[in-house]
């Protein structure tokens, strides 16, 4: 029985000047804000054994935006804002209910810079996409269409460290079961062969890090020449992270090949339940569990059998 789930399509774009700034301006206020209410709770907490609300959050926000130096929170969109403390909030859930680390910082140079934006402060008209504060589209590459008749709730722009801009769609799509089977497979993960299937298939690894290692090491060579601050260290760190954006997207696309493949073709799907992190303390062997990406398969897994009716034994 066919049943509405939420899916995020991701779609390249290129802003004008005038977007590429109120953006970065935006991201800025949304790491600072994040950073600033991260703060206050962490005193409170540490200090005082007290819990601070989003609601609380929130109110402290309205007051920034009232004081000196800090008044240019104002001249950006509201909402971005106020997600940022939506997502502290969250952390701050999980880490009480021990499903995660005590929220970190985020860093200019580290974190990823996004915005999101609610159905408030975007308008969706013809297939083109208006954020607040801007007069015109963006201008999306529609590397493949959203569902019919779908309409974007919740949209959330991004600048990764190659210098490439994305925005991620939330929409509802309806997603129809796979056919029942009676086949199941059973995955053992590995170095050289990426998994090796219980029915003797091998999955070779891509080693898709090793391919581009010598590109890798060349660039970041050039780049431990240059002088820190200038404008040709800025295009030589450009060209390192466009190296690895390349791999990353190599990657993430075998990945999505065979997740989908698998749970297409079984029923039940059986897993290892590793615990990476603790695998990468092996100095000998990090770079190689890294470069195979378990992590990001298992998740593909999970969600893919829960689309599609498959069931996911760990």
């Amino acid at each position: 029985m066919a049943r509405l789930v939420k899916r995020a399509f991701k779609y390249r774009f290129y802003p004008t000047d005038e977007q590429a700034a109120e953006l970065s301006r935006t991201f800025g206020c949304v790491r600072l804000v994040y950073n600033k209410a991260l703060q206050e709770r962490t005193r409170a907490w540490y200090g005082e054994q007290r819990r601070i609300s989003y609601v609380q959050s929130s109110a402290a926000l309205t007051q920034w935006k009232k004081t000196e130096g800090f008044d240019f929170l104002a001249e950006v969109s509201s909402v971005p804002l106020q997600q940022a403390l939506r997502h502290l909030q969250t952390a701050f859930a999980n880490f009480f209910a021990k499903r995660a680390k005590y929220p970190r910082y985020k860093s200019r140079k580290k974190s990823r810079a996004s915005a999101e934006y609610t159905r408030s402060a975007f308008k969706w008209r013809d297939g083109q996409l208006t954020l607040a504060r801007m007069t015109g589209p963006l201008d999306i590459r529609w590397s493949r269409p959203l569902p019919e008749g779908a309409e974007p709730t919740t949209v959330t722009l991004s600048r990764d460290s190659a210098g490439r801009w994305f925005v991620s769609m939330l929409v509802e799509d309806t997603v129809v079961p796979a056919s029942a089977t009676d086949a199941a497979v059973g995955l053992d993960a590995g170095i050289t062969s990426l998994v090796t299937l219980s029915t003797g298939e091998k999955i070779t690894n891509p080693r898709h890090e090793r391919r581009d290692r010598a590109r890798l090491a060349k660039a970041q060579r050039e780049l431990s020449r240059k002088a820190k601050g200038s404008a040709n260290r800025e295009k030589t760190r450009r060209r390192v992270a466009r190296v690895h954006a390349r791999i990353a997207d190599r990657r993430r696309d075998f990945l999505h090949k065979l997740s989908t493949r698998l749970v297409r073709e079984n029923q039940t799907v059986v897993i290892e339940d590793l615990t990476v992190r603790n695998l990468l303390k092996n100095d000998k062997l990090a770079r190689a569990i890294s470069d195979a990406a378990w992590a990001d398969l298992r998740m593909m897994l999970e969600y893919k059998c829960a689309w599609y009716g498959r069931e996911l034994v760990v």
